[in-house]
């Protein structure tokens, strides 16, 4: 009977429902405990007893992929990011690794837009006030008059474009990889340098993989360049910005405000400064959240297990409608 290691955070508070389609595969579960990931020292702990995983972000490294091979066959990630573990060890070692591509595309953009309409619309501010039994009018803006900077036009990074064409903004992107002409002139984006895009945006959005080439990709240097009154919106992956220097540019006035879903350590620790500033939004890793969504990665996920494992699932359709 093989055995599965279930740590993803999204699958975890479910897992009674997904029982019976495990054991109806033969597969024994192992669940930890589990705050946000487990470390690189947690996984260790069940190193060579597992032959799958359900993981979130967890710290799958080269010490550990070699410690949980050979018998380690198939890591089902639950979601779309893989940065967590090191692909290259996993391919030499003939782990796979499988995701689910383009999961949480129109969830996080729809976040994104709702950073940016809450800022312009200084709704967090007037709500406090309000409340506080002051009745001020607050500089708001159109967001026809201002620009979005997008770093990184991949699927999420298209989709948050595209809403805020709707809403007339001037668009600027930013990409290693080159754009579809087509998709330019859909949403009328100028593509351009990290630095000009920085430089003339007032919303910037954060929507890039993390690699080596994007980690600290906002730090000091980079922040200096941004337009004085920007917002920062980070719903990607929390190392790429330098939170250090994040926390510095808003304390100078380099920038006047952030939304971040992400942060470099998760959960955010309770002596991190941006938990003080009344110009910082703040979120739990949650803007992919979204019932159809989930719903969609809880069964693909458990199907890349599967086929992971080969363990033939023919009747894994009919075996989905009884528990859906």
């Amino acid at each position: 009977m093989p055995k599965v290691l279930l740590s993803a955070p999204y699958m975890l508070p479910y897992k009674e429902r997904f029982t019976p389609i495990f054991t109806h595969y033969g597969i024994e579960l192992i669940i930890p405990e589990v705050h946000e990931r487990l470390s690189e020292k947690e996984i260790l702990a069940y190193a060579g007893d597992f032959d799958g995983t359900i993981c979130g972000d967890d710290h799958y490294t080269k010490e550990v992929l070699i410690k949980c091979a050979p018998r380690l066959k198939i890591i089902s990630k639950w979601g779309t990011g893989i940065d967590s573990i090191d692909q290259q060890t996993a391919a030499e070692l003939r782990i796979q690794v499988r995701n689910t591509p383009n999961a949480f595309t129109f969830p996080v953009a729809d976040s994104v837009l709702g950073y940016i309409l809450a800022f312009a619309r200084c709704q967090p501010g007037m709500d406090r006030l309000v409340k506080a039994g002051k009745w001020e009018k607050l500089p708001g803006r159109s967001l026809s008059e201002c620009t979005l900077g997008v770093i990184g036009v991949g699927n999420v990074g298209k989709a948050v474009l595209r809403r805020a064409h709707a809403f007339e903004m001037k668009l600027l992107g930013n990409d290693i990889l080159s754009i579809a002409p087509d998709f330019i002139l859909e949403c009328g984006v100028e593509m351009t340098t990290l630095k000009d895009l920085l430089e003339r945006s007032d919303f910037v959005s954060v929507n890039c993989d993390l690699n080596p080439t994007s980690y600290h990709l906002i730090n000091t240097k980079t922040l200096s360049w941004a337009r004085h009154g920007a917002v920062l919106i980070n719903t990607a992956r929390g190392p790429i910005v330098d939170e250090i220097a994040l926390v510095e540019a808003l304390n100078n006035g380099g920038i006047s405000g952030a939304a971040l879903d992400v942060f470099e350590v998760e959960p955010l620790t309770q002596d991190s400064p941006l938990l003080q500033m009344k110009n910082v939004m703040l979120g739990s890793h949650n803007s992919n959240s979204s019932p159809k969504a989930w719903e969609h990665v809880h069964w693909n996920t458990i199907r890349n297990l599967l086929e992971g494992l080969q363990i033939q699932h023919s009747d894994y359709e009919a075996m989905k409608l009884k528990f859906v």
